[in-house]
This record gives structure tokens, sequence and C-alpha cells, in this order.
């Protein structure tokens, strides 16, 4: 805001150390030129693309608690994800929302495959804003309950839908990283955010543990079980 700026360019004027540890931003804030402050941030931020290019959907989440594993190491693809946050922001709501796909039996259709929120709005934005020109486009909207519990040791994920409950854990987690993804074709979004990756992970469907089997990458691009403190997809 210009009242920021308005400020006297003496009292704003850094110190002989604070200039030293940062000469290029405390010039221009000691110069009290806003152009070179704006010119000094686009040289920190640099120009990519995602900096530059209009967004026509996107979503945003907070306590992220992403599941994708195989149930057996024969299989070629993953038959379940339970990829879901405590808070999921989008331009209709905000709610808990994600992504639920439970294939017990390969050669059989899956048993549970939506996207899942308690906000109706919310969880029919994802297929065919978020996910489209993927397998989830048009995937159907379910009603449901998701439960975050999140600690400095382990996070787990309970989601209630007609029929199921699923209840994810995931612990002994490696340091937090900053990720920023390119367009994948399983995933043609571009992605920001914290993740911390799980070292152990386990699932009960119904109640009844179920063995799995975690690649090493997953459709995101990024780990299969992760803790995604916070984050954005936008495309």
């Amino acid at each position: 805001p210009d009242r920021f700026f308005a400020a006297s360019p003496a009292a704003c004027r850094p110190s002989a150390n604070q200039r030293s540890a940062c000469p290029s931003l405390c010039d221009a804030i000691g110069g009290g030129t806003k152009g070179l402050i704006v010119n000094t941030l686009d040289r920190v931020i640099g120009n990519s693309t995602l900096h530059q290019m209009a967004i026509n959907n996107w979503m945003s989440w907070e306590g992220g608690v992403d599941l994708i594993a195989k149930t057996s190491a024969e299989l070629a693809m993953p038959n379940v994800i339970v990829h879901v946050a405590r808070m999921v922001h989008t331009p209709v709501g905000s709610a808990p929302g994600g992504m639920i796909f439970w294939q017990p039996d390969p050669a059989a259709a899956p048993l549970a495959f939506g996207f899942v929120s308690s906000d109706a709005a919310v969880a029919a934005y994802f297929a065919n804003h978020i996910f489209v020109g993927t397998p989830f486009e048009g995937a159907p909207a379910i009603l449901g309950n998701i439960t975050i519990e999140i600690t400095a040791e382990s996070a787990s994920a309970q989601v209630e839908i007609p029929g199921f409950v699923f209840k994810s854990h995931l612990a002994e987690f490696s340091e937090t990283t900053m990720i920023q993804r390119d367009p994948l074709p399983t995933a043609p979004f571009y992605q920001q955010g914290l993740e911390a990756a799980a070292g152990h992970a386990c699932l009960k469907v119904n109640g009844e543990k179920i063995d799995l089997v975690i690649p090493t990458v997953g459709i995101t691009g990024g780990p299969c079980a992760v803790l995604a403190a916070c984050g954005l997809y936008a495309r």
C-alpha cells in the first residue's frame, strides 16, 4: 500500500549491518524508491511461467494427509487412494475435501471412487475443473465426512462415505520441503506446497487392516505417503 512507502526514508533506512547482509533490497528501501523495490522483488521471484500465466481453476488446502498405494506388488497401478485435507478452498467454497479410490479387486469396478466433501459444491468442483484430462475427470461427487488429526509424530485421516469408513495413518516423516511441480499427464496442473514424506503408512477399511505396498512416486509426481501441510493446485 502507498501508506507503507509514505514513511520517512530516514525512519525506514536500515543499519549498516542490515545493509551489508542484504545490499540490493536495503539500497532500494534506503533510497525510498518504490520502483527499485518492485524491481528487486521481481528478480527474487523470477519470471517463471507460473508467475505470469492467467489461472482459471484452482484449489488450495491446509492439513493434507495423502496415501496412494497398491494392495499387491504385482499390480501395475495403485488401487488405493485416500488423498484428503482438513480444509480445502476453491472458487465455489471451502470445506474438508479430497479423493477416494478403492478397488480391492483390480479386475472389477472400484467399490469407492470419487471426490469427497461435506459440501456438495466443493466435492463437485474437483473433477471438471482441476482433474480435466485425467481418468478422474467426471468422477462422482460424494457427500461424506473427513476428520484429520496431525501431531509432530503422525497424521491420520478418517473418511466416512456411504458404505465405507477409511482410516489412514502416516508416521516417520522426513524433513518438510517446499515443492513446485509443473503439469504432468497424471496431474495436469501446477503444484506448490509443503510436503513431508512418510516412512510408515497403514490403512483400515471398515475396520479391516489392508496390506499395502507404497510406490516411490505417485500420480502427482511426489511421494505416495505424505503429509502435505499446505499447498495449491492451479491451471
